[in-house]
């Protein structure tokens, strides 16, 4: 069965500011964090990656990415395109002045041509570990419409500053109810907290893992449509159309069902320069644990080598 990994890419290189050279190994081979996100998608059963990323940095991306990952993705029979994401790809007129992107929803839109599968996203900068992958793509073939790897608060922390997090609620057949934004997340000695008041760390949260199906993207569009009628004319410079925004939308409207499926791998980012040290840190820990090799594609072709007979 036919399942797309959808990486949303059209920002990279900007956290830290410059382009995509600066992009920052985590690894004594140069591999960056997407490299162990495709590792991952591919591992657990994903066969077709689109990238979103914008015009503008299509020569650059392939030559530090893309080119390389197109060869390695050749070697395991993923076929791998890309949708460039626009900032006048629109339902509506450009407002004067504006330059910022319009956020995950509209990035996801410009693929949806590409996306005619099952399909999971995730951001091109973050790491999610394994059990996500697997688990959001044992429910999309098994023919689930809709989940979210939900990620433990404790694991997805930085040690260097306050974190943004969508804390998740949900019912008894763990069926997300609500995403409660949460701001300014800090460690403490005895757990978390968020301007003073304790968090429970066990929580899940939304890491923008999401498992969707093509049905979804009609939603979509129509909802980007509904969100340029009531939200820009608000806030022209700055309305952003986020997927866990519009999501929690349809739930509180009980047009949607999200099935959230744990993970316990730690999610790791570079919210801050200073948490690149710790993030290359776990990388070798993993490495020498054995969870990764440094020949990192090595252990896909091993497993579909050990599946064809």
């Amino acid at each position: 069965m036919k399942t797309t990994l959808l990486i949303m890419a059209a920002g990279i290189g900007s956290r830290f500011g410059g382009g995509i050279k600066q992009l920052e190994p985590v690894d004594n081979n140069n591999h960056i964090i997407m490299d162990y996100s495709i590792h991952d998608a591919i591992e657990a059963g994903f066969n077709h990656i689109v990238f979103i990323i914008r015009k503008d940095i299509e020569s650059e991306f392939k030559e530090v990415i893309g080119n390389r990952i197109t060869l390695i993705c050749k070697e395991h029979d993923v076929t791998v395109d890309y949708a460039f994401q626009n900032i006048n790809d629109i339902p509506g007129e450009l407002p004067e002045g504006r330059t910022k992107p319009w956020g995950t929803g509209q990035a996801v839109l410009a693929a949806k041509s590409l996306l005619t599968t099952p399909f999971i996203v995730i951001n091109a900068d973050d790491y999610y570990g394994k059990e996500g992958f697997r688990a959001v793509h044992e429910y999309l073939v098994n023919g689930g419409q809709s989940c979210m790897a939900g990620f433990v608060l404790k694991n997805t922390l930085s040690d260097n500053g306050g974190v943004t997090r969508g804390i998740c609620k949900m019912d008894e057949q763990n069926n997300l109810t609500e995403v409660v934004e949460t701001k300014n997340i800090i460690k403490t000695a005895d757990g978390a907290e968020s301007d003073g008041r304790v968090l429970d760390i066990e929580s899940l949260v939304s890491m923008n893992m999401w498992g969707l199906t093509s049905a979804f993207l009609d939603t979509l569009e129509t909802g980007f449509a509904e969100f340029f009628k009531k939200e820009v004319p608000v806030d022209p410079m700055k309305a952003e159309y986020l997927i866990p925004t519009f999501i929690g939308e349809l739930l509180a409207e009980n047009k949607m069902s999200v099935k959230v499926l744990r993970s316990n791998d730690t999610w790791y980012g570079m919210t801050y320069k200073e948490d690149v040290v710790a993030v290359k840190e776990s990388f070798k820990e993993m490495l020498e644990a054995g969870v990764y090799r440094e020949d990192l594609f090595l252990i896909c072709k091993e497993l579909e080598n050990s599946m064809s007979y």
